[in-house]
């Protein structure tokens, strides 16, 4: 995959999410000629913690995207066991392809060329709905949402999402 092929790849990624916008997300380019860094706004899912927040993050491609997945890095500060304390986004989807060293992921699992933005959203999205407590990016977060969901988790979460709101569109 060439660098010319990974940013026609994007353009057209770009250019369907736009003229075809999919519930809970939207996306634009940070610098309008950078077309591998994007800018991503989440909409908490209904029914979740998370729902009404407004949270802004980074996705970051590699030169050769697809073959390679990209970073994504939450702006807005979120308290959740899949982004670590830096913001940086921790599920299988974003892992690079192959084998996993420690044996906690299975190569489909992990990043594979055919996923797209909107795939990558959904996952992120389907995260927020739902963390994965085992193997978390954020322990401290981890370990509130196992053992006090309902208590100083969710008001933790409550305070990001009333940030998230306060900030959105700075």
């Amino acid at each position: 995959m060439t660098e010319l092929q990974s940013a026609l790849l994007l353009r057209r990624q770009l250019t369907e999410l736009n003229k075809n916008p999919v519930e809970g997300f939207s996306a634009g380019l940070i610098d309008g000629n950078d077309l591998y860094r994007w800018e991503v706004l989440i909409i908490g899912p209904p029914d979740t913690l998370y729902e009404g927040g407004v949270f802004k993050a980074h996705l970051t491609f590699p030169k050769d995207y697809p073959l390679r997945p990209p970073e994504m890095k939450f702006i807005t500060e979120i308290w959740h066991p899949n982004v670590d304390k830096n913001g940086d986004v921790c599920i299988s989807i974003l892992h690079e392809p192959g084998e996993d060293k420690y044996g906690y992921e299975k190569p489909e699992e992990r990043w594979l060329p055919i996923h797209t933005v909107e795939t990558i959203m959904i996952s992120v999205i389907s995260m927020l709905a739902d963390p994965n407590g085992d193997s978390p990016a954020n322990v401290d977060a981890a370990k509130e949402w196992r053992e006090d969901r309902n208590g100083e988790f969710k008001r933790k979460v409550a305070r990001c999402v009333r940030r998230s709101q306060e900030t959105a569109f700075e």
